[in-house]
């Protein structure tokens, strides 16, 4: 069950970060789009360089060539993203709660069949 009374009370103490975080990512975006420019050649179909011959290179070090030379930046800075998303994965599902009850296997292995079940003697017409 999610209260989600509880879950606004702290709402406006995390306000001003994740409006800040926000705007960060926004004037990013700004950026990336406004200085976003068309190669030259793409428009007309002409590109720049030549594709190397395959007999002298393959398909993978000719992608490795390109992603390590031309688009190494570009290359880093998603493994950097990625690894931030994969660290805050793995802490938001380690959030640990002090009020959730855990299972606790080896206590439950451990019990008799005295200690499991209780046997109640319930008249007719009455109830627990």
């Amino acid at each position: 069950d999610v209260d989600f009374v509880e879950l606004r009370e702290g709402f406006l103490q995390y306000l001003p970060v994740g409006g800040l975080v926000g705007a960060i990512v926004l004037v990013e975006l700004l950026m990336v789009v406004g200085a976003w420019v068309v190669a030259p050649g793409t428009v007309n179909g002409t590109l720049g360089e030549p594709a190397p011959d395959m007999s002298v290179t393959s398909n993978i070090q000719a992608l490795g060539n390109i992603l390590y030379t031309k688009y190494f930046f570009f290359f880093q800075v998603a493994g950097l993203i990625l690894l931030v998303a994969m660290i805050g994965a793995i802490v938001l599902t380690l959030h640990h709660r002090p009020n959730v009850r855990r299972q606790n296997v080896s206590e439950q292995v451990a019990r008799s069949k005295e200690t499991a079940i209780e046997i109640k003697k319930v008249e007719s017409g009455k109830g627990i």
